[in-house]
Order: C-alpha cells, then structure tokens, then sequence
C-alpha cells in the first residue's frame, strides 16, 4: 500500500518498542484498535443517538 515491507515494518515495531516500552506496548494497541473500530462505526453513519420528534403534547405543555 505504502511500500512498506516486513523490514520497514520490523524497523518501525522496534522504535515503538524502544520509545513507549514494553509494558505499554499493549495498552497502545488496544487503544489503536478501539479507535479504529470507532473510526469505522461513524464513517458507517450508524448514530448511536436517537432522535425523537416532539410530541403535540409536549408542544402544548410548553
């Protein structure tokens, strides 16, 4: 896709690890899927949020 290969990829996991350590290394990578599955969710356009129209009772309350 971008030209990355196994070495690039190998060379790329490294800094990772060297930079963040390797206690975090897992926190980073269920982060990184979470927004990934996020990301894919709203690009969807599946909203969570229902939107209900008002009521002519609730109108008249007011």
């Amino acid at each position: 896709m971008f030209g990355f290969g196994m070495p690039e990829l190998i060379i790329i996991l490294v800094i990772v690890l060297v930079v963040f350590g390797a206690g975090r290394l897992p926190e980073i990578g269920g982060a990184l899927g979470k927004s990934i599955r996020n990301f894919k969710k709203a690009s969807d356009g599946k909203d969570e949020i229902e939107i209900k129209p008002k009521n002519e009772d609730d109108v008249k309350k007011s």
